[in-house]
């Protein structure tokens, strides 16, 4: 109750200051410039769906698009707390830097099936086939989109796009021409400044540059001490963009970063406690350089060419790494007979790892260099002109891991009237091993002597072992989605989904050792667990009036796991109770005066059951003031209904996690 009175009040506070006053288009500050109408939100181009360009309302996929404006009214600093607007992803954060994110269930800080591409740069690791969050950043103001698509995307993205894709596009640099400073600070955001400055290099070519520094405080933890888990950055880059006359476009952009992010981890031990506490600093570095050639002979004719290398470096007290990636892209569209819109392309990778161990964490060999093979076609046939469209098309691939792969799909996309549309799908995607399935060992846990689990006279040290035949993981996805514009102030998306897994991880006991002082177990990652995952995902968009909209969403979902009868895991199964069954969300953006901005959002998340965590309601609250054109003030409050909650706990590598405090910043934001 006291929960619901304080949003009443909060958005009474913006009526009682509604101004209905208005500029003109000319007048109107660079603070609302990049606002959509919901008709024009409608019909913005995404290429994430079908990687070709398509009107939001036209894409047959469960898609949502987080737009320029949307990030900057809603005052988050990071990718993930970005996501956090859309249906259907779960995003929690561990500890100050680290963060668990996924879509349609299991989540974790080594979530795995879940794609993530920055302007088609893969950012999904092959160390454990998931996101190190804590070194992806952009500059956030040059973002010109995130979609984000729930549900298997493997068809044209291939092995690992199983519960979804997301893609950040950062703007063409002919759209960030001039100067940018932003300076700002708090309590949590303690300090951050970006400098980018963008230019001509000639008639036909732009270019922007960029640097970016960031300092976090630490949380605390349970007991309300400090977590020792703060977290610094430095980042730069470039971005350069060339035509050639009215078919070519050339893009060069790179990036180098270094970070430094703290932890207390928690190393096993076989002598009392069961677990030694130390606190570490981990250096992070890494750089990109990414090649594209576009050409685009008509609306339905063109290729697209992309070489990256991407090299990341990560060092604290578990291991050493440093991974090496080199990948190529290449797809073409072309129109066949009547009515038939073809694409097809392949794609080669080459993953060179090496690994320093310890004795927590070691790799078996040390160093490994994989290549993977892979291509796709996709025909999008138009079977009633303007109403009815059906998609078919596979991914093949060719693993260094599981060998051969395919993922096929099959869509229908129907469109009664140019305000409804209602779309259906069937697909198959894998998630294929990763290099810690194969070689890692990992000491995970103690159980201590005569303890629940050991009924030993001797402590268990329990370690992880990778295994060759792991094989890839496979899901079999049944989605049926409903868009309607019932006015041209309000839009309401519906997905619904149904899920099907088979040969998920597990952790099997394959051998013990007994030693003088303890008892060694070894277990062996293995593929002895299926599943089902259903649920329901709804998004809305109302514009009350042209100074006032909400944007909302809700999501239900249900996760079900089964181990395989023989099977000696106690684990996994309770991965069904560590995903939010239910997820709400709310964004009141008002226009007070033609100046001055307020935007209030409040976020429920359910609560995780395995790791007893209750559920929450978070507040943030952004008031922005435009003095001049080229000039917003702002001041952010996150998470003010209470002091402190926790969202996550970690798994697999053991650190102490912490607890998300409420914060305060400020930011000014100059263009010139």
């Amino acid at each position: 109750m006291k929960i619901a009175i304080r949003l009443l009040l909060l958005f009474a506070l913006q009526a009682a200051f509604a101004h209905p006053i208005r500029a003109n288009a000319d007048d109107m500050d660079f603070e609302q410039l990049d606002g959509l109408s919901l008709a024009e939100l409608m019909d913005v181009v995404v290429t994430s769906s079908s990687k070709k360009p398509e009107r939001l309302a036209d894409a047959p996929t469960a898609i949502y698009v987080i737009t320029n404006d949307d990030i900057r009214r809603s005052g988050v600093t990071t990718i993930p707390e970005a996501l956090r607007m859309a249906p259907g992803i779960q995003v929690a954060r561990i500890d100050a830097n680290k963060w668990a994110v996924s879509a349609r269930g299991f989540n974790g800080r080594f979530a795995n099936k879940l794609l993530v591409l920055i302007d088609g740069r893969s950012i999904y690791t092959p160390t454990f086939s998931g996101v190190y969050w804590e070194a992806q950043d952009v500059v956030l103001e040059d973002i010109e989109r995130i979609e984000v698509v729930r549900g298997p995307g493997a068809t044209l993205w291939g092995s690992n796009a199983v519960n979804g894709v997301i893609n950040i596009i950062t703007k063409h640099s002919r759209d960030t021409q001039g100067g940018l400073v932003t300076v700002g600070g708090g309590t949590e955001e303690t300090a951050f400044t970006t400098v980018r400055y963008g230019g001509r290099l000639s008639a036909d070519a732009t270019y922007r540059m960029y640097t970016k520094y960031v300092e976090r405080d630490d949380f605390v933890n349970a007991s309300n001490n400090d977590g020792a888990d703060e977290w610094d950055k430095f980042q730069g880059g470039f971005r350069i963009d060339w035509s050639k006359g009215d078919t070519d476009t050339f893009t060069v952009q790179g990036d180098v970063y270094k970070e430094t992010v703290g932890q207390t981890y928690l190393f096993p031990s076989t002598t009392t406690p069961p677990f030694a506490s130390f606190e570490d600093e981990t250096d992070i570095s890494g750089l990109n350089l990414v090649g594209r050639w576009e050409r685009n002979v008509s609306e339905t004719s063109g290729m697209f060419l992309q070489l990256y290398y991407d090299n990341f470096q990560r060092e604290d007290l578990l291991v050493g790494e440093e991974t090496d990636i080199f990948d190529v892209d290449y797809h073409h569209r072309f129109g066949l007979g009547i009515g038939n819109d073809v694409i097809w392309g392949f794609g080669y990778r080459l993953v060179s790892g090496a690994f320093e161990g310890t004795d927590q964490v070691a790799f078996v060999p040390a160093d490994r260099t994989t290549h993977f093979y892979s291509a796709f076609v996709q025909d999008d046939i138009e079977l009633v002109e303007d109403r009815l469209h059906l998609v078919i098309g596979s991914k093949f691939e060719h693993s260094y891991y599981s060998g051969f792969e395919y993922q096929p799909n099959i869509r229908l996309m129907y469109t009664p009237s140019s305000r409804q549309s209602i779309w259906g799908a069937v697909s198959r995607a894998v998630r294929t091993p990763s290099r810690a399935a194969d070689d890692v060992l990992l000491n995970n846990r103690v159980l201590p002597a005569n303890s629940p689990g050991n009924p030993f006279p001797l402590p268990i040290q329990a370690t992880i072992r990778g295994h060759s035949d792991f094989e890839s993981e496979e899901l079999l996805a049944y989605e049926f989605g409903y868009r309607v514009s019932p006015t041209s102030d309000l839009s309401l998306d519906i997905a619904v989904f149904y899920n099907d897994y088979d040969d998920l991880r597990s952790f099997e006991v394959a051998e013990s050792i007994t030693n003088p002082t303890h008892i060694d177990t070894y277990v062996d990652i293995r593929n002895r667990m299926d599943g089902e995952a259903y649920g329901i995902e709804l998004a809305a968009d109302w514009s009350l009036t042209d100074w006032w909209r909400l944007q909302s969403s809700y999501a239900f979902q249900r996760l079900q796991l089964h181990i395989d009868n023989g099977s000696s895991d106690t684990t996994s199964e309770p991965g069904e109770r560590r995903t939010p069954q239910q997820q709400a969300y709310l964004r009141s953006s008002f226009d007070i005066t033609t100046a001055v901005s307020l935007d209030v959002t409040a976020r429920f998340v359910d609560g995780i059951a395995d790791f007893d965590i209750d559920g929450y309601t978070a507040i943030d609250v952004r008031l922005a003031w435009s003095p001049t054109e080229r000039l917003v003030v702002s001041v952010v409050g996150q998470n003010l209904l209470d002091d402190r909650h926790p969202e996550y706990q970690p798994r697999l590598i053991n650190t102490v996690p912490t607890e998300v405090q409420s914060g305060v910043y400020g930011k000014v934001a100059w263009q010139f």
